[in-house]
C-alpha cells in the first residue's frame, strides 16, 4: 500500500491508510496501547486494540522507534476532540504494525537540557519540537534574504571555501596543507569573490560557510557559520548599500511572522521585532557619545546592548545601524569618507543587542588599493588575483556579510547562538568535545 503523509489523514476517514515515522508517544491503557506517531509532516494518534495483529509489536515498541503502519482513520468520540492541534478530531485504528528501527533514548525529547548535554546528543536533540522549529525559522530567513536580492536583481554565485589569503587582513585563519607544499586557508569572508563578482554580474550574492580561527567562547562566537552576503556595483555610497540590507531584513521578517507567528509568540516575550519605516542611523561617535563612552575604534558587547536599548525606546526599533568607523580598524578595501577623514562609508547594524551585520562602500580604484595593501604591511604580489578585477575597470561598489546564526539567535530570543547553529563549531567542539592542553579562555 502506498504510504499516505499524516497531515493528509483527515482526507481520508473511514479509509485504509499505510503510514510511517516515529513514535513520539506510547502508553498503555489497560489492554489497548496508544502511540502518537509523527513523520515529517506531522503527527497523529493511534490505537491498537488487543484484538488487532498490530498488539504484539505495539506491546513491543518504544518511544523514538521507528514503524510502519496499516489501519482505519476514524472520527474520534466528540469528548475527545482537540480542535487545536493537527488531526485532534481524527485517530488512526492500527491493524499492522512493523518495526522498522529499534531506538535506545539518552533522556526524554524535549527535556530542559544545558547546552552542553544538548550539543552532545544533537543528533537526537535535533529531533525535539522546539529545535525543529529553530531551524524552520532559519530557512524562512535564508530564504527571504534570496527572495529579496533576487528581487533586486542579484545573482546567486558559489563562493569557494579554500583562499590563498585571509581577506580580513587580520582575521584568524585556519592553514590547510595544499597541493606543493602551498599554504591555503579556510575562508574567512566571500570577500575577494564577491567583488569580482560586480565586475561580472554588478549585483552578487552569496550564502558560503566561511571560518573564523580567533579562540573565542562565548555564546555569541562561532568558527564556522553561515553569512549571507552581498555586494552590489554603481553604488553613491554606503547608503545605498544599507537600503538593500533593509529591505531583506524587512522581507525576512516579514516571512518569519507569516509562517511562524505561533513559534514567535512561544520563543520571544519580547514580541515581534521592531522595525520602523527607516532603521535609524548614528555614526560611532554619536552612539558613544549618546552612551557617555570614551572614543574607542569599536564598540563593546554592553554597548551594543544599549544602544539597542536606546534605539528600542526612543525610535521604536530593534535594530540600530553604526555608522564611520575608523579606517584603521576596518578591512584595508574599506572606502574612507572624504568628508570625514580617518573614518569610513563603513557600517555595522545591531538588532537586539548584537552586532549581525558588517558592511559598507569598497575602494574601486586599483593603485589607491595597492596602497592600502601596502600600508597594512602586506605584499600586493599576494593579491595579484584579486587586484585583477581593479586592473580591468570596476565602478565604485559595496556590501554587506550576514550572520544567520546570530540574526536567528535575536529573532528568537535565545541566549546562545549555538542554539541557532546546526552542529556548532568554536573552540571546544566539533560535534564532539575536544580534547586540549591549552586553557579555554
Amino acid at each position: 500500500m502506498e504510504r499516505t503523509l499524516i497531515k493528509e489523514l483527515a482526507t481520508h476517514v473511514g479509509k485504509k491508510v499505510a503510514v510511517a515515522g516515529w513514535i513520539a508517544v506510547r502508553r498503555d491503557q489497560g489492554k489497548m496501547v496508544f502511540i502518537d506517531l509523527r513523520d515529517r509532516s506531522g503527527m497523529v494518534q493511534g490505537v491498537i486494540l488487543p484484538s488487532e495483529a498490530a498488539i504484539t509489536a505495539g506491546k513491543e515498541a518504544r518511544v523514538e522507534y521507528v514503524v510502519e503502519a496499516e489501519g482505519v482513520v476514524n472520527k474520534r468520540p466528540e469528548k475527545n476532540v482537540n480542535p487545536d492541534v493537527l488531526n485532534g478530531d481524527i485517530e488512526l485504528q492500527v491493524q499492522h504494525l512493523t518495526i522498522l528501527s529499534v531506538a535506545e533514548i539518552p533522556f526524554e525529547l524535549g527535556s530542559e537540557l544545558n547546552i552542553d548535554t544538548y550539543l552532545d546528543h544533537q543528533p537526537y536533540t535535533l529531533r525535539s519540537k522546539r529545535s525543529k522549529e529553530i531551524f524552520k525559522v532559519q530557512e524562512t530567513i535564508l530564504e527571504a534574504f534570496r527572495a529579496s536580492l533576487k528581487h533586486d536583481d542579484f545573482t546567486e554565485f558559489q563562493a569557494p571555501a579554500i583562499v590563498g589569503g585571509d581577506a580580513e587582513g587580520g582575521a584568524a585563519a585556519f592553514e590547510v596543507a595544499y597541493h606543493y607544499n602551498q599554504k591555503a586557508f579556510l575562508a574567512t569572508s566571500p570577500q575577494f569573490y564577491k567583488q569580482i563578482m560586480v565586475g561580472v554580474y554588478e549585483r552578487a550574492f552569496s550564502t558560503p560557510k566561511v571560518f573564523r580561527g580567533e579562540k573565542h567562547s562565548t555564546p555569541r562566537h562561532l568558527n564556522e557559520y553561515s553569512s549571507m552576503d552581498f555586494e552590489m556595483g554603481f553604488i553613491k555610497d554606503h547608503r545605498d548599500v544599507m537600503k538593500v540590507l533593509e529591505r531583506a531584513i524587512r522581507k525576512a521578517l516579514r516571512a518569519v511572522e507569516e509562517r511562524h507567528a505561533a513559534t514567535l509568540a512561544k520563543m520571544n516575550p519580547e514580541g515581534t521585532p521592531l522595525l520602523p519605516a527607516e532603521i535609524p542611523v548614528l555614526k560611532l561617535r554619536e552612539a558613544q557619545r549618546l552612551l557617555g563612552v570614551g572614543d574607542e575604534p569599536d564598540l563593546e558587547p554592553e554597548h551594543e546592548r544599549a544602544l539597542c536599548e536606546w534605539a528600542k525606546k526612543e525610535k521604536g526599533s530593534d535594530f540600530v545601524f553604526v555608522t564611520h568607523y575608523p579606517a584603521a580598524k576596518r578591512p584595508f578595501y574599506t572606502y574612507e569618507d572624504e568628508a570625514d577623514h580617518g573614518f569610513t562609508k563603513s557600517f555595522d547594524l545591531l538588532f537586539r543587542g548584537l552586532e549581525i551585520t558588517t558592511g559598507g562602500q569598497r575602494i574601486h580604484n586599483h593603485d589607491l588599493l595597492v596602497e592600502k595593501i601596502k600600508s597594512r604591511g602586506m605584499d600586493p604580489g599576494k593579491f595579484a588575483f584579486y587586484l585583477e578585477a581593479f586592473k580591468v575597470g570596476m565602478p565604485p561598489h559595496g556590501g554587506s556579510a550576514t550572520g544567520l546564526e546570530r540574526i536567528t539567535a535575536r529573532m528568537l530570543n535565545l541566549p546562545n547562538v549555538k542554539e541557532a547553529t546546526l552542529f556548532p563549531r568554536d573552540l571546544n567542539r566539533i560535534d564532539l568535545l575536544l580534547s586540549t592542553d591549552e586553557p579555554k579562555a
